[in-house]
């Protein structure tokens, strides 16, 4: 994929999610048919997508791959039966004959691999994020739907959320004038580890502790942010900066525990994320600002607030104010700066549309399967977010700022 492919994408209108593309002709699936799905990858997060896939109707887990054998039996459970397992998912894909759509939960330097070879077997895909470990990996899964004609989906489950969809529409259509400004945050006050049975299973188990397999704190966590970003704005960013350092956690890992990034779009929005691993005060939140008003995002609701008119009393000279005695130029006065701390107003949407995105995100999959229809988390909003954490983290390692258009053609 290149750049006017995806600019081309945005300004067709991205924020519907019930907008599909039929591919293929009516090869719709009756809800009676049942979906058979295999797991490549049954750890921590492939154990939680199966919990979803399982309350979908219709759904049943037929095969189970993972290199680390304790993870069956914790998986079989989840299941509440025995099905086929496999320790190479090459094995699975030709010996699983009842397989549908596989689901890849493995670490970030696999994805592409299990991906490819999964659409290439006739499978469609539910690949986790961040899409590819790199662009040229990125790339080979755009090009691998595309020529398999196989549907992709992948875990940025926030588009699912009813309340982001229902922000953006309101951004959109004008509510908080124009928006300009992104500041997303994901703060935790912890390790980041998983403990180990042995020290052997160390780098199998916290593989997002070191660069040869993660992406560190932009994949794992940023990707989702700069998701937002991309359907907000409509567009890839032009520039990216950043920092980053291995600065409380002296354990041995060797991907940073706390970065800053900045991300500049067309016509001067900017979308700044950061990150850190020790203080969660913050925690998850996406703030849009605008000429008229801001829009803050957690992982569970959204807020409005909006400018307050704020006129010069009459008489007063602009260009002068009278701050505890001292004459000065307006820019130094302080009033009015203290943070806005009213109640806002709250994102409501109907209850039929509330619920946990990452179900949503499930059931949007199964239902594109049924329908034979472009998930709306396609192949290319996974490509347009990865582009975007790899360049994140190569601004961070080469400490300078990088030109999207450098590493993405025309």
């Amino acid at each position: 994929m290149d750049r006017r492919s995806f600019f081309k994408i945005a300004s067709a209108g991205a924020v519907g999610a019930g907008s599909t593309v039929l591919l293929g002709g009516p090869k719709r699936l009756p809800p009676s048919e049942r979906i058979g799905l295999a797991i490549i990858g049954a750890g921590s997060r492939g154990q939680e997508l199966m919990r979803y896939f399982l309350r979908l109707p219709g759904v049943e887990i037929r095969a189970l791959c993972d290199v680390y054998e304790p993870r069956f039996g914790q998986a079989q459970k989840i299941i509440g039966r025995s099905v086929a397992t496999y320790g190479d998912y090459r094995r699975l894909l030709d010996q699983a004959r009842d397989v549908d759509a596989v689901v890849v939960a493995t670490p970030l330097h696999l994805h592409a691999e299990h991906v490819i070879a999964a659409l290439d077997s006739g499978r469609h895909v539910y690949g986790e994020k961040t899409m590819a470990y790199d662009i040229e990996q990125s790339n080979r899964i755009v090009e691998t739907v595309r020529h398999t004609g196989k549907l992709y989906q992948v875990g940025h489950q926030y588009r699912y959320a009813s309340w982001y969809r229902e922000a953006l529409d309101r951004i959109r259509a004008g509510e908080i004038g124009q928006p300009t400004h992104i500041f997303g945050y994901w703060h935790r006050n912890s390790t980041w580890r998983r403990p180990v049975p042995e020290p052997k299973y160390e780098r199998l188990i916290n593989w997002r502790m070191y660069r040869a397999y993660s992406g560190g704190l932009m994949a794992e966590l940023g990707s989702h942010h700069v998701d937002f970003a991309n359907w907000l704005f409509g567009a890839l960013p032009e520039t990216v900066v950043g920092s980053g350092g291995i600065d409380f956690y002296k354990d041995g890992r060797e991907v940073w525990d706390n970065i800053e990034v900045v991300f500049r779009y067309p016509g001067g929005r900017t979308f700044t994320f950061s990150s850190l691993l020790n203080n969660h005060k913050v925690g998850y939140q996406i703030w849009v600002y605008g000429s008229g008003g801001s829009v803050e995002l957690t992982l569970e609701d959204g807020t409005f607030y909006y400018e307050r008119n704020r006129p010069l009393p009459p008489n007063l000279n602009s260009s002068e104010v009278v701050e505890r005695g001292v004459r000065t130029g307006a820019s130094y006065s302080v009033r009015g700066d203290m943070p806005y701390r009213g109640p806002g107003a709250p994102i409501k949407v109907p209850e039929t549309a509330a619920g946990n995105p990452n179900f949503m995100a499930c059931q949007a999959f199964i239902d594109s399967l049924r329908r034979q229809s472009r998930p709306f988390a396609d192949e290319r909003v996974g490509w347009a977010s990865s582009i975007c954490v790899h360049l994140a983290n190569e601004a961070i390692e080469k400490g300078k700022r990088l030109r999207v258009a450098d590493y993405v053609k025309a």
